[in-house]
This record gives C-alpha cells, structure tokens and sequence, in this order.
C-alpha cells in the first residue's frame, strides 16, 4: 500500500509540474545602445528562474528559458527591465497547457498564477501555448485603454483580484494577470 501511495505521490508531481511557464519573449522600449541592452539583459540574467537568454537587438527582445519546476516571477521580470532604466513594451510567455478550460473574461489558476483570459474564445489549451500579457505596464497605454473596454471587471484597471473575483468563501485577494492569446 505504501509503495501505491510513493507511485501517485511522484504521478501527481509529474502531472503539476508540466503546468509551467517555459519561457517568454520581452521587448523592452527605450534601448537606444549596447550598454542599455547589456544592462537589461545582465538584470534579467540575475533572475533565479531563468536558465539562459538569447537577443534579438534588431528588435529589442530578450527570449528567456525558464528553469524547469521553479516558479516565474511576472512581475519580477518587469521590475528588472525597469530597474535597468527601460520599460515592456510586450511580453508573450509560452506555457505548457494539459487540457486547460479557458472562457472569454474568465479566471484560471496556472503555475501559481491567476491568469485573466481576456477578449478569447471559449477553449482547452493544450500543449505549448503563446499568451501576452496585457496588464498596464506590460501594454502601451493605446493598447491597455482598447482592452480595457473588452472587459467589465475592474481587476484590469488594477491588476488586483477584489470583488470581481469571489468564490462561496467571499473575495479572493492577490495579483491576477491579465493575457490574450
């Protein structure tokens, strides 16, 4: 009976830790030389779950791979492009979906996140998967306003789970992000 219980302890493992992110593609505005590159780039190398970085200087993009089975930090990795002097301009993170139920306008837990499914139809993701985050700060302020009217939620505006996201217990508090695919 122990020996059943080890093999779906290690099962239950295996099966949680494909649901992660893999790695995200940012473009940083305001690059305008190599030290500026270098020093975003050496800010985002000290993140504790990024495994290595690849450049696209023509485009001004960093493609981080994440390390497998540690948790990504969001936030962190705006913090570190703006702790370098420069800001997102975009940021698509590819994450590894196992028959994952997304509704337009709906709140989903992925890889200790809580992911904001917005102006998307109703899925299950599967796989590999590119989603863009769109919270203020990771948008331009044009493309944060347009997709602000796709939603009545005010956790948008916020970036902050409240009374739009309840559960029979009450309101959930806490980051949510805020993505489209």
């Amino acid at each position: 009976m122990k020996t059943i219980s080890v093999i779906l302890l290690a099962l239950g493992l295996t099966f949680g830790a494909n649901a992660q992110f893999k790695k995200a593609s940012v473009q940083a505005t305001g690059l305008t030389c190599a030290m500026c590159s270098k020093a975003t780039y050496e800010a985002l190398e000290s993140l504790p779950f990024v495994d290595k970085i690849d450049t696209d200087l023509d485009n001004t993009t960093f493609v981080l791979t994440f390390k497998t089975g540690v948790p990504v930090n969001i936030d962190a990795i705006k913090a570190k492009v703006e702790d370098a002097g420069f800001s997102i301009g975009k940021l698509v993170m590819t994450a590894n979906f196992d028959a994952v139920n997304v509704q337009n306008d709906a709140h989903v837990s992925f890889a200790g996140s809580t992911l904001h499914f917005m102006d998307v139809k109703n899925q299950v993701l599967s796989g590999d998967k590119n989603i863009t985050v769109i919270d203020k700060d990771f948008v331009s302020s044009k493309q944060f306003k347009k997709f602000s009217t796709e939603t009545s939620m005010p956790c948008y505006k916020t970036g902050m789970m409240g009374d739009c996201c309840k559960t029979n217990t009450g309101a959930i508090t806490g980051r949510i992000y805020h993505v489209t695919i």
